[in-house]
């Protein structure tokens, strides 16, 4: 006789049989990833600046950069176009979408290095060489007023500016940095 509990019985132990199964086999996809490889996409950079490369660049240096590589899209000196502005001189006041460039809505200095180095220019991500993306951190935080107009930006400068609106940042996950 064929019961419920039965039935429960039977579709338990054919998942369990057919799941064990399953787990034994892959499908043979892909290939293994040496760590070199691995190496060349783990480029993340902490607040604290662990994992920022070895380069420098000052204002100067980026502005020529800017010029060349950014206006297009941010405007003239990062105050907008066709790309969010990157600079503002405007005094923070709550958060509006008006409001949301780098000087008041970003809580490090290093998620600036992290991001251009990763996204920038839009056309072609990861372009940038370290020394050029240091120069075009600098130039913006130079217009920002955040760092001096002849402040040079390392892995030991970097870190140590802080952004205006840094304390109204609450990290979601502080045991993970």
């Amino acid at each position: 006789m064929f019961t419920p509990k039965r039935a429960i019985f039977t579709a338990s132990m054919l998942l369990a049989i057919t799941a064990s199964a399953s787990l034994a086999e892959t499908p043979n996809l892909g290939k293994p990833i040496d760590e070199a490889a691995i190496a060349n996409w783990d480029i993340s950079i902490l607040p604290d600046g662990t994992g920022l490369p070895k380069g420098s660049g000052t204002p100067a240096k980026g502005a020529v950069i800017y010029a060349e590589k950014c206006s297009a899209c941010h405007g003239d000196s990062g105050k907008g176009g066709a790309a969010a502005a990157l600079v503002s001189d405007k005094k923070i006041e709550g958060i509006s979408a008006a409001q949301k460039t780098i000087k008041n809505f970003i809580g490090d200095s290093t998620t600036i290095f992290d991001f251009i180095r990763r996204a920038m220019p839009f056309q072609a991500p990861r372009s940038l060489g370290d020394d050029e993306v240091y120069a075009l951190t600098a130039y913006i935080l130079a217009e920002n007023k955040l760092i001096g107009p002849s402040d040079e930006m390392n892995a030991q400068t970097l870190p140590k500016v802080k952004m205006p609106n840094h304390d109204n940042f609450i990290i979601r996950f502080p045991d993970r940095i």
